[in-house]
């Protein structure tokens, strides 16, 4: 009897460890393939809503994505801690030199930088200038009723009250767009500042982020800085019209920022490392760039590499849809052939 009772224990026994060792081998069949990215604040709110549809396309794979900035997301994807980079700023030479293997670029939308404010009273669409713009960010426009500003929005009451500048605080695509632009438009800015990811501004308030600078200006009275255009609307924050290169104070829309890739697309180089600010067009917005995924040709992972490669043709095609929703514009047609190439060259 008890032999018996110990046979039958020994019986349950064996069964539970095959069991949990069957329920361990579902559970690693059923298992995400992580895929690990880092970088741009710019197109977060994009990247996320491809994300979450992308997951319900293909359940076996998981995206995980850090909103940390450009330079973060370079600074990663070079020491291969992340399986894709993302950036507003193209890679110079010297840094593609300085990863560890080849670094594609890959185009996913385009978006415009917008100077927004907190005008208590003052609406969406106070008119700057290039050179107000850039004076303001030089420190040498002080108030918000300086004549340079007024004379430009005639039956807007502006207050006379002092300008905080609101910037980046970290290595940011978006300032890289930014200061591209002032750079352009302004020689004392091009001698005194520059153009980069990270700058040494004349004055103003450091916030994190395009989220962290929404959130300053949000919290700070008459302050003035640059976000992503989906953060100024997600935010409620009114922003300015800018004057483009022909003169006309140009609103930033779908259209507007399309409009700035329509001739620079007709000259893509091979790698898309292109600047796409103060592009000729009466109907073009000044502020626009690209924004890139970073990938290695070479992929380390045949799995990840699969997934990762399956999802860049996705978003090059069907997630380009939801762009314009989010305030992205989508990729001009030319280019979207081109891009279609490069993917075709990532081996794994």
């Amino acid at each position: 009897m008890i032999e018996t009772r110990r046979r039958q224990y020994m019986f349950k026994k064996i069964a539970a460890i095959v069991a949990a060792g069957l329920l361990s081998l579902a559970s690693l069949a059923s298992a995400e393939t992580l895929i690990n990215g880092a970088g741009a604040t710019f197109p977060y709110p994009l990247y996320s809503k491809w994300f979450n549809e992308y997951a319900k396309i293909d359940k076996s794979v998981k995206f995980n994505y850090q909103s940390i900035g450009s330079g973060g997301g370079i600074k990663q994807i070079t020491a291969q801690t992340v399986d894709f980079g993302a950036s507003d700023k193209f890679l110079s030479d010297s840094e593609l030199q300085g990863a560890p293997g080849k670094l594609i670029h890959i185009p996913t939308v385009m978006g415009a930088v917008v100077v927004t404010y907190n005008l208590p009273g003052v609406p969406t669409g106070v008119k700057l200038s290039s050179e107000d713009v850039a004076d303001i960010f030089l420190g040498k426009i002080t108030k918000w009723n300086d004549p340079k500003i007024t004379n430009d929005n005639p039956g807007i009451k502006i207050p006379d009250k002092p300008i905080v500048v609101v910037h980046r605080s970290d290595g940011s695509g978006t300032t890289s767009i930014f200061t591209d632009y002032l750079t352009s438009v302004n020689q004392e800015w091009a001698k005194k500042v520059g153009k980069g990811p990270s700058v040494k501004w004349p004055v103003g308030l450091g916030g994190k982020g395009n989220e962290g600078v929404a959130g300053q200006i949000k919290n700070t009275q008459f302050s003035i800085g640059y976000v992503e255009l989906a953060y100024a609307v997600e935010n409620k924050l009114p922003y300015a019209f800018l004057k483009n290169k022909e003169g006309k104070f140009a609103e930033p829309t779908i259209k507007s920022i399309s409009a700035a890739a329509a001739g620079a697309a007709k000259n893509m180089p091979a790698d898309y490392r292109i600047s796409l600010v103060n592009q000729p067009g009466k109907d073009t917005y000044p502020v626009v760039g690209f924004t890139w995924l970073l990938v290695y040709e070479q992929q380390k992972d045949k799995v990840k590499g699969q997934k990762l490669v399956e999802f860049l043709n996705w978003s090059l095609h069907k997630g380009q849809k939801l762009a314009a929703p989010l305030l992205y514009a989508p990729l001009p047609e030319n280019v979207v052939k081109m891009v279609d190439k490069t993917i075709k060259t990532i081996k794994y």
